[in-house]
């Protein structure tokens, strides 16, 4: 029986990002990008920092987080 408040097939997971790979704690389909709060489906999860424990979406994401001043935008 599908939870009543929830859609189906749209909950976010909780995950434990390991070196490598990772570890759903709690059952879903996605979990958010820790900079852009953009969902990332599980199966296109590519990115995470195992010692912030966060996911990213895409790879500018993760220097956005991890180099604040590398992606400088010409004025």
């Amino acid at each position: 029986m599908l939870n009543k408040f929830r859609q189906s097939g749209q909950s976010e997971a909780r995950v434990q990002y390991l070196d490598g790979d990772f570890r759903v704690i709690s059952p879903g389909t996605y979990v958010r990008c820790a900079v852009t709060d953009t969902r990332i489906p599980l199966d296109e999860l590519k990115y995470w920092s195992v010692d912030l424990q966060e996911a990213y979406a895409l790879p500018s994401a993760v220097l956005q987080r991890h180099y604040p001043g590398a992606l400088k935008t010409p004025s």
